[in-house]
């Protein structure tokens, strides 16, 4: 996807004082008057595209989507990527784009994050226990160490940031 004939100069050229940004798309000097910031790097408007539908992504949202070496619109990671997996307690499959809980490992819904004894939602911040893949919240756990329930996690999206050279 690097275009290598204009990858000669460094990615950040000093020139007086104006110093010029290098297109991690195409390798060429940026001298647009907007350009992006995504993955760690900047980019012509028109090169930051989908990898799939080809889709200029500063023009269909704010976000963009990698994994497995792609950059993808939403629609496209959803598709292709469909499903993050099933869920520990009722094995159901979790679509990607749903938010999830963990706990050391397993994935479930956020509704199925729940104590296995009095059936109480468990919640970012509350302490639980995960024992033989069974979660139990403080008053009704077991013998065994405390978890902390920490996040919700989704899928890896990433901000694409316009600004101006």
């Amino acid at each position: 996807m690097v275009n290598t004939a204009c990858n000669t100069q460094p990615p950040h050229v000093i020139m007086g004082a104006l110093a010029w940004k290098r297109c991690v798309g195409c390798g060429c000097k940026i001298s647009d008057r907007f350009l992006l910031f995504a993955l760690d790097g900047y980019w012509h408007c028109h090169c930051l595209k989908c990898s799939c539908c080809q889709a200029q992504l500063a023009e269909i949202g704010s976000s963009c989507f990698t994994k497995h070496g792609l950059i993808l619109c939403k629609s496209d990671y959803i598709r292709l990527f469909g499903h993050s997996g099933a869920c520990r307690a009722c094995s159901k499959s979790i679509p990607a784009n749903e938010m999830v809980m963990r706990a050391q490992g397993s994935v479930f819904h956020v509704k199925c994050f729940v104590c296995s004894i009095c059936h109480n939602q468990l919640v970012p911040g509350d302490r639980f226990h995960y024992t033989n893949g069974k979660l139990y919240c403080e008053q009704d756990r077991p013998t065994a160490s405390a978890h902390r329930c920490d996040h919700l996690d989704s899928l890896r999206e990433h901000n694409i940031s316009e600004q101006k050279s």
